[in-house]
This record gives C-alpha cells, structure tokens and sequence, in this order.
C-alpha cells in the first residue's frame, strides 16, 4: 500500500508513525528540510520537498499511483486543494485534514462532494469528542460521530417513578424516529422485544432524531439526574465544538476566555453556555466563580503552556477532574505525573481516526454498550442488497437493531417502512458475537 502524507507538522507527523507498517511504503512532503531531515531521522520513509498543492510535485511524487492521499499542513485550503487536485490525478483515496468549522460543518456545502474528496477530517473536532467520550460514554459518541449531531443517544437507568416500568414495549408509544435500541438488567444487556417488560432499575439506550429527544425522555417519564459542572479555559473553536457535543447532556458549562470580542461572540453562539470574559486561573476569578468546585476542568486555550498550567492550578484548587489539550505528544506522558488526570494531542487523536477511516471492512464494531452488546458500523454493498430493500424484510431482531441509516448527507433513525440500498451505511446495535447473524439478516439469508 502506498501512502503519501503531505505537510509534516504534528498532524502529519502522527499520521505517519500511526500508518507506518509492514506493506506499507510512505512518502512524505514539506517545504521545510529541516521538518524532512527530522522524519528521515526518526522514520523509515521516503521525502520530497516541495509544495503539495503543485501538480508537478504530486506527479514527481507518482500520486497516480498513491493508495491514499492525506493533506496535513498548516493550511485548511492548501490541504483541500491538495486532496482534491492529488484526486483528480489518480490517486485511489484521498483525506484533508482542516481546522475551521466552515469546511467541516458542511451547512452550506459539502465541501468533501464539491472537492471530490473523500474525507474531510477535523483534529480539533476529534479531539473535542474524544473528550466527550471520556465524559460520556463510547456509545454515545460513536453515533455523534457517525450522525454529525443529528441523531442523539443516552444511556438512562429507569427509576420507580417511570410512567413505563412495568409495561411491555408493544405498549409505550414512542415519537416518530425515535427507539429503545438496548436494555441492560442483572449485569446482562439484551434487544427487547415488543413483548419485553420494563423493570424499575433497568438501564435503556435511547436512540433518536435529536429534535424529538427531549419528547422522547418525556414519554418515558424519565427524571432528570443531577447536572454536572464543567469549567472550559479557552475559547477555541474546539471549545465551542465540545459545548456543542455536551449540550443538553446534564452538564452545565461555562467557558472562560480572556478576549473581549471572542468572549461576545461565543456567548451570541452559544446560548446555553455561561460565557464569561475572564481568566480561570485568575486568583480571584477562581474563588469568587467557585471554580475549585467544578466537576470537571477542561484547558482548551491555543497555547499549550497555558492547558498545562491551567489544568495543574485548577487541580491544586479542588477540581475534581483536569483535563489539558497539548499540541507536543511528548507532553502526554509527563502531564500524569504532575497531577492532570488526562491529556490529549491533536495530532494523535486525528492520527487514530485516520486508522479507522483506513479500515474498508463491511462490517466494523464501533464501541461496546454493555456486557454483551455492541455498537457495529455496516456499509452495505451491491452483494448486500440488490437494488433495495424494506427494512421491515430484514430479520435482525433479536440479535440486534438499526439504530441509524446514512445516505449521502442524510443521517435519520429509520422506520419499519424505510428502505436500505446499495452504498448506504447503517449502525446497528446488536448482540456480542452475533455478526454472522446480522450479515445474514442484511442480505435476507
């Protein structure tokens, strides 16, 4: 497999020791020698200086004959240019890496469709939702991840007070795109049926269209459990990505950002976000805004001497739990050692992510809910389904359930009613160990 890696900062430089394997022959691209001199040193890979966007570096680099392309430098549009032009010559697959919102949340344009690129992906939107996870649950974000925030799940454990318990599912009027995926009871998580009981204390996973969510829990007669406080320092766009990732997900935040303007703009942006323009680390701004009694401490700020700083302070004064983003893998190992309890790198974060984009398996696990059910991404193929096919013709219960069906940028919880074709990806939660079930299911075997 030939790799071509274009631009080698951090990014760049974490794709290439995550994708440097055995069959896999690597070249890397910089302007810079000195950048080349330190991979030529560190790595067994091939290099060319040069700029990437060029043409007549990509051919002298023999992109047509390049099984992946990935374009990590320091330049949003550089590295979108480069991915779509390194397309256009050849190359078999092709991924950016980008850092403003405006090319990632695709509101407006796809800018993966406009450019012929096959992967636009955001280290810092990783790194925001890799945080999540570690705030959250797995389950949770994997279906974030796969629904850019359009489909919602939660993992809720019914209280005696439910309006359900004691019902069976045949029974509970659920809203439209909206479904109880999993219930987990004694220690042991199952697919429920339209005959299965809800008990007081069993654990659900909730899946469902996020406008009708709140309806959802309503219907269920849910009581809310206490909120957590979170403290972001750094109004960075991957702070605003994670407020955006936690919103009504029992956390109250508030973001702290120094600058004046920015500390406006995130507050217009993010209304149920308590924006305040002051410094965390502050002395005073700690005791009066009661920070050391935080739930959780989150440095986010650009510079990664202050995330290391911040996270250490606030840990010193009484957070529970400190967090610190640093751009320098190297930092990681030391930060345990001084008192943050995680750390995370862009670079690395984006680097595992491009792993998985690497792995063309039909049939991927995503994440584990509970003992004995897990979350599985399926892209089907022509040998899956020819032409299409009613979901309601596909026997997957009870070994598992759709939970979400994409198809081009459209992402919905689907109805018995809907139909899966050729090209389509879906997340299915299912039992442990039932893949072979499930295949057969997909294909009316």
């Amino acid at each position: 497999m030939k790799i071509l890696i274009c631009g080698m900062g951090e990014v760049g430089t974490h794709a290439a020791e995550a994708l440097n394997a055995p069959g896999r022959s690597i070249t890397a691209i910089d302007q810079s020698a000195a950048r080349l001199r330190t991979i030529t040193d560190t790595m067994d890979v091939s290099v060319l200086q040069g700029n990437c966007a060029s043409a007549a570096v990509l051919r002298e680099a023999s992109v047509d004959r390049v099984d992946l392309l990935v374009a990590t430098t320091d330049n949003d549009e550089v590295n979108l240019v480069t991915a779509s032009v390194g397309k256009a010559m050849g190359a078999k697959r092709t991924v950016a890496h980008i850092r403003h919102a405006t090319y990632f949340d695709q509101a407006d344009v796809d800018y993966e469709k406009h450019f012929g690129i096959d992967h636009i992906v955001c280290p810092q939107y990783a790194t925001a939702t890799a945080i999540a996870r570690s705030l959250r649950n797995p389950a949770a974000l994997a279906i974030e991840h796969f629904a850019r925030g359009r489909i919602d799940m939660h993992e809720i454990v019914l209280g005696d007070k439910a309006s359900v318990v004691g019902r069976p599912l045949a029974q509970v009027q659920l809203p439209p795109g909206t479904r109880i995926a999993a219930v987990s009871r004694d220690a042991k998580a199952f697919i429920p049926g339209a005959d299965t009981v809800l008990r007081e204390g069993d654990g659900l996973v909730l899946v469902g269209d996020t406008q009708v969510f709140d309806d959802l829990l309503h219907r269920l007669g849910v009581r809310e459990m206490r909120r957590r406080s979170v403290v972001l320092m750094g109004g960075t766009p991957m702070a605003a990505w994670l407020c955006e990732v936690l919103r009504q997900r029992g956390w109250s935040i508030r973001l702290f950002e120094a600058d004046r303007a920015r500390a406006e703009a995130l507050a217009e942006r993010l209304s149920w976000v308590t924006v305040l323009n002051a410094d965390a680390t502050d002395a005073s701004v700690f005791a009066e805004e009661h920070i050391g009694q935080a739930d959780v401490f989150i440095a986010l700020h650009e510079h990664e001497e202050e995330n290391i700083v911040g996270a250490v302070y606030a840990k010193a004064g009484g957070v529970t739990e400190c967090i610190a983003v640093v751009e320098r893998s190297r930092y990681l190992d030391l930060l345990y050692h001084i008192g943050v309890d995680r750390a995370y790198s862009p670079g690395m974060v984006a680097a595992k992510e491009l792993q998985i984009l690497l792995d063309d398996s039909s049939f991927q696990r995503l994440a584990t809910l509970a003992s004995g059910v897990d979350v599985f991404l399926v892209r089907v193929s022509e040998t899956d389904v020819a032409g299409e096919r009613r979901l309601s013709e596909m026997e997957f219960s009870p070994h598992g359930v759709v939970a979400a069906v994409r198809r081009e940028g459209a992402v919905w919880v689907p109805g018995a009613g809907d139909v899966i074709r050729a090209g389509d990806s879906m997340m299915i939660i299912g039992r442990a160990g039932q893949e072979k079930h499930l295949r057969k299911a997909l294909r009316g075997e």
